[in-house]
């Protein structure tokens, strides 16, 4: 049923774990019920991840209360399934700031608290970081416990299998808790299982059977002993693989069970050894709406839970929706294309092309390594491989994207969705780097759409291309110019001019000695804008009265429309939505150098620190990249400028 609590008096005592270890156990059930109503409550009103986080408040309650948290580490990974964690440790009152500028992370962070063990948000990394730890108590002599709690999901990341192979073998104190939310458990089941769950887990389980291993080491019966316990608890539960791995496997149990959960804890919590709990939980649990259909409540914004989410109203096409459009049509033209996704089929826009194409679509599961080499592959036998793929997640492959796919200059695009600063996920998923990571590369060109327009023709300009490139674009719509139908494409590595400055004043040169400091105020001067930006650069040039170039490609770069630019104006600017450092104004003022012409540079992109979660457009404004802070940057420099020239000729007079 869907929840009908409205009042959180258990839930009111709790400001940190310790709080809640004083509880009785039959009053976890009630804090279960107050917190998983509060959450939804709290997450309507915000946004926010929802799904994930109502499947894991039976979870969260029961390692808090079963674990000496923040002794003993707790490590969640992606984290997206946190905020009832954070609601236990002292982070409720909060909750009203999720995701918002300086507000509450939607991640673990460890610098928000030490309840945060690890900082998480991309996938397949909690059993690494927990065994670390684990290790780490190990040769420190400290009896603290450490537990990786991963989604059936992030388990199919290579890493994670990585980790396993390596925990077997270490005898560390380990447990790994596989929240599994892809399956049901029918009651019958539920009761066999957790009855199997408690006996496994506990010590004389553990005792009989290493005891028999030792009675029977020596015999012919030993392998026979050995195989029946296999293929018996195989036969029961699906643990074989885990304890290949060196694991003691139990479950599966019902993950919203306390009365399963808890004792099982414990006794996982008294074994020594890597452990190995499979859970079986559902996402959305406890709102009818989200059960129903937890991808759509999966990251909803602000909504009401009586109601529920409501049809989007109609408006500017998003820069993914240009993307899943163009895919259907090019795959439609042309049969060689294969579109890959690691995993993010919804959120890179691929729905419809799995619906229509679905023999040339794949999703690989979270495997980005993998995604990119098996692309490679596939162009080897001349395929058109699409990747589809957060700029984020790109990081994750980026050995394979130098050397499977650039050495050997294999024609595979890559759609970098998510580029540039995404708001509310905040630093661990903004595409920031992937202009100045990607564009050192030999072979690998990268192209920088400046509108919605312009991406589905830079995207067929990318596809056309016989070698690896990259197309990237921001998360949400642009400056809603018109999507024109068709596959056109556009002038390879060449940029447009879309601005020509008004003045016909002489350009004066910084170089120029002049007295007058007025005279250095009618500097000229040039913008070469990247990506989405060129809008808000376009904006700040009226009042400047700039020349400005939208610059289409990072790479190739258009090395005349540089030097036009420099010859004919005063300070050469460049704007971005990526990292200055190693970005396209780097690029920029490499080709300057090559070219031999000197101009004063101002380089406007984001800073050489991690941005923090908030909303996109005042993220922009606080970096400086609205068409106010453009401005307001050239006019501050352009009075640096003057200031210098007139210091510089007052010491030339008095010499």
């Amino acid at each position: 049923m869907t929840l009908t609590v409205t009042s959180t008096p258990l839930l009111d005592t709790i400001s940190s774990p310790a709080d809640l270890r004083q509880l009785r156990p039959d009053q976890l059930e009630q804090v279960a019920r107050e917190l998983r109503q509060d959450l939804l409550g709290q997450v309507s009103r915000t946004g926010g991840h929802l799904s994930s986080n109502l499947g894991t408040v039976e979870l969260s309650i029961a390692l808090h209360y079963v674990y000496n948290t923040p002794q003993d580490r707790l490590v969640w990974d992606v984290g997206h399934q946190t905020y009832p964690h954070k609601m236990l440790t002292g982070r409720r009152s909060r909750m009203p700031t999720l995701r918002q500028l300086g507000g509450l992370s939607g991640f673990p962070r460890r610098d928000e608290s030490e309840f945060d063990a690890f900082g998480t948000a991309h996938s397949s990394t909690s059993i690494s970081a927990a065994l670390g730890m684990a290790m780490a108590a190990r040769i420190k002599g400290e009896s603290r416990r450490a537990v990786a709690i991963i989604g059936d999901g992030a388990l199919t990341g290579g890493m994670a299998f990585e980790a396993l192979n390596h925990a077997g073998d270490t005898h560390a104190n380990l447990l790994v808790i596989l929240n599994d939310n892809d399956m049901s458990i029918s009651p019958p089941v539920g009761a066999l299982n957790k009855y199997l769950a408690r006996l496994m887990s506990g010590g004389f389980y553990s005792a009989a059977r290493e005891g028999a291993k030792s009675v029977l080491k020596h015999t012919p019966l030993y392998e026979l002993a050995r195989r029946f316990e296999e293929h018996a608890k195989g036969m029961v539960v699906p643990g074989t693989i885990f304890e290949e791995f060196g694991f003691n496997y139990v479950g599966p149990i019902d993950g919203h069970d306390l009365d399963a959960l808890i004792p099982t804890l414990q006794n996982l919590r008294e074994r020594s050894g890597p452990q190995f709990l499979h859970i079986i939980t559902r996402k959305g649990k406890g709102y009818d709406l989200a059960e129903a259909d937890p991808i759509a409540y999966h990251g909803p914004g602000k909504f009401d839970p009586a109601v529920g989410l409501q049809p989007a109203k109609a408006g500017a096409q998003t820069f993914t929706q240009v993307f899943g459009q163009w895919l259907c049509d090019m795959a439609a033209a042309d049969e060689r294309l294969v579109g890959i996704t690691p995993a993010m089929r919804e959120g890179s826009g691929m729905v419809e092309f799995e619906r229509r194409f679905p023999q040339r679509y794949a999703d690989v599961g979270i495997a980005e390594q993998h995604a990119v080499t098996y692309a490679a592959g596939l162009a080897c036998e001349g395929l058109k491989p699409v990747l589809a793929i957060y700029s984020t997640f790109l990081q994750r492959g980026y050995d394979q994207v130098i050397h499977d796919v650039a050495i050997q200059n294999l024609p595979v695009m890559f759609a970098l969705d998510r580029a540039g600063l995404v708001g509310a996920d905040g630093a661990t998923h903004a595409g920031n780097y992937d202009i100045a990571y990607l564009r050192c590369v030999p072979n690998l060109a990268v192209l920088v759409p400046a509108d919605e327009n312009e991406c589905r023709q830079l995207l067929s300009t990318a596809f056309a291309h016989n070698g690896p490139a990259a197309v990237r674009y921001p998360r949400g719509s642009g400056a809603g110019v018109a999507v024109l139908p068709g596959l056109a494409t556009l002038p390879w590595g060449r940029a447009e001019r879309r601005r020509k400055r008004t003045s016909t004043s002489t350009s004066t040169s910084t170089s120029t000695h002049s007295s007058r400091a007025d005279e250095a105020l009618g500097l000229s001067v040039a913008v070469l804008a990247f990506g989405p930006l060129l809008y808000a650069a376009l904006e700040a040039a009226e009042g400047v009265d700039a020349s400005v170039w939208n610059m289409r490609f990072a790479k190739p770069l258009d090395v005349e429309a540089v030097r036009q630019a420099a010859l004919e104006h005063d300070l050469i600017v460049t704007v971005e939505e990526g990292a200055v450092a190693g970005g396209a104004g780097s690029a920029v003022a490499e080709a300057l150098s090559q070219l031999g012409l000197t101009r004063p540079l101002l380089h406007l992109g984001l800073p050489d620190q991690f941005i923090e979660h908030g909303e996109r457009g005042a993220l922009l404004s606080a970096c400086g990249l609205d068409a106010a802070g453009i401005q307001s940057a050239i006019s501050d420099f352009i009075r640096r400028a003057t200031l210098a020239a007139a210091s510089k000729t007052s010491r030339e007079t008095s010499a």
